[in-house]
């Protein structure tokens, strides 16, 4: 039986109902899971996080949209929930995975789609639009950038606001190794809540990715948490290689977000056609802390786009 979180009008946030279409799809490095709902001609595909996570937890908060007229279509990434998981580093790459993105959409036929890139979605999502460009309708980067050095100054920032001697306890095991101990895993715990999600519990989709981690993807590519980038991304910049998007792109982050409003303002800046929404009671996932607005948000831009694209 499908679970529903709901706010106390009756509101969805999120849905975890059986897809309408599974489809099992054969890539070079293995077989990934693909999941659709819905039926209609507007086409949502939403490209999770991680990462290293199941697509669950960006998933179920979009599944209704199949009820506002939209076909919402996701896949479990190579490594991740239901698709097969090749022990081998040399695949957690984000042109890889950009080419990966690239056979979902041709294995399903899709030809014009809204794409939706959260996190690290959003950064595969940039890097699959420079390289075939043809299947967008538009792009929603939400909670993501676009020039990781820039990043990687806001996550000092926000582990600076934890005061000097806790960033010097965080500086010290971090060069020792000891990235299990109690001291610096509450610090990362402190961090989580002000800028990853700002709520007392994890909602059940996001227990369910997080269920699945594969953290080898995460360790090689990010690195061991989210304040400590250490993997291949850590230089990773397409700023400049935005101001050639010619399609309708909406930029959303969160007021206390991980990857900062400065991140989303600086891509709207260099983003010829573009809007951006920053959700201020909202970290690192607006469609569980400000669902209604976020929501509103997004399907203004759509009926935006398809409005006036025809």
């Amino acid at each position: 039986m499908a679970e529903t979180g709901c706010l106390g009008d009756g509101f969805r946030v999120w849905s975890d109902r059986a897809a309408d279409e599974v489809t099992q799809i054969e890539t070079p490095d293995g077989r990934v899971t693909a999941y659709s709902y819905g039926s209609g001609e507007r086409v949502l595909f939403c490209l999770n996080g991680g990462p290293g996570l199941p697509c669950d937890y960006l998933r179920d908060p979009h599944v209704p949209l199949a009820d506002e007229g939209f076909r919402v279509v996701t896949y479990d990434q190579l490594g991740t929930g239901a698709s097969d998981a090749p022990d081998d580093p040399a695949l957690w790459e984000i042109t890889r995975y950009a080419d990966e993105v690239e056979a979902v959409l041709e294995a399903l036929g899709l030809t014009s789609v809204h794409f939706l890139g959260h996190s690290w979605g959003g950064w595969c999502g940039i890097e699959y639009a420079l390289r075939y460009k043809g299947r967008l309708r538009s792009m929603i980067l939400a909670n993501t950038c676009a020039d990781m050095p820039h990043l990687l100054q806001q996550i000092a920032r926000h582990r600076n606001a934890l005061g000097a001697e806790t960033v010097a306890m965080m500086k010290r095991y971090e060069a020792l190794g000891w990235l299990d101990h109690p001291a610096y895993a509450a610090a990362i715990t402190l961090l989580d809540h002000r800028h990853i999600r700002r709520m007392d519990d994890r909602p059940l989709p996001v227990q369910r990715s997080k269920d699945g981690f594969n953290f080898a993807i995460f360790n090689t590519m990010q690195g061991p948490n989210e304040y400590h980038y250490t993997g291949n991304l850590k230089n990773w910049n397409r700023l400049e290689a935005l101001r050639d998007f010619d399609w309708p792109c909406l930029v959303v982050q969160g007021m206390h977000d991980a990857l900062s409003p400065a991140c989303g303002m600086r891509m709207h800046g260099a983003l010829p056609d573009s809007r951006i929404e920053i959700f201020a009671g909202s970290s690192h996932s607006p469609f569980y802390e400000e669902p209604r607005a976020y929501r509103a948000a997004l399907i203004a831009f759509l009926d935006h786009v398809d409005g006036a694209g025809g």
